[in-house]
């Protein structure tokens, strides 16, 4: 049985990944209120237009990745809560510190990330 994460090492994580979620919110929020404000009599042309309207998708398609991050992170903030934190889904072993530090929204071990890459690069030959 591995001894479970100290309430400072919970507390720093916690930390870690509020930070990274506050970060997503302000730029969602900055997208909304700044980038996605898209008036035709600005531009003076259909190409500007398409261009503008590209862009716009574009930045669309960054949130939606922003969200699936923020979804992980939330995730990873409830499982602080209930203890499960650093433990790999899929083997059930203890996820590594330094992984944890890099990425503390993973929720596989290194050893199973690795073999997921793995599998989905066969599925994409």
């Amino acid at each position: 049985m591995q001894k479970p994460m100290s309430k400072r090492e919970l507390d720093k994580f916690r930390k870690i990944l509020q930070d990274k979620r506050e970060k997503l919110v302000v730029n969602a929020r900055q997208t909304l209120e700044d980038d996605m404000k898209l008036d035709a009599a600005d531009l003076p042309d259909e190409m500007d237009l398409a261009s503008s309207e590209y862009l716009q998708s574009f930045q669309f398609r960054l949130r939606g990745r922003e969200r699936t991050f923020l979804d992980k992170i939330t995730k990873a903030l409830t499982k602080i809560d209930s203890g499960e934190f650093g433990i790999c889904e899929d083997c059930g072993e203890r996820i590594a510190p330094k992984r944890l530090e890099a990425r503390p929204e993973t929720t596989l071990c290194i050893k199973c990330k690795e073999e997921q890459e793995r599998e989905e690069s066969q599925f994409g030959d």
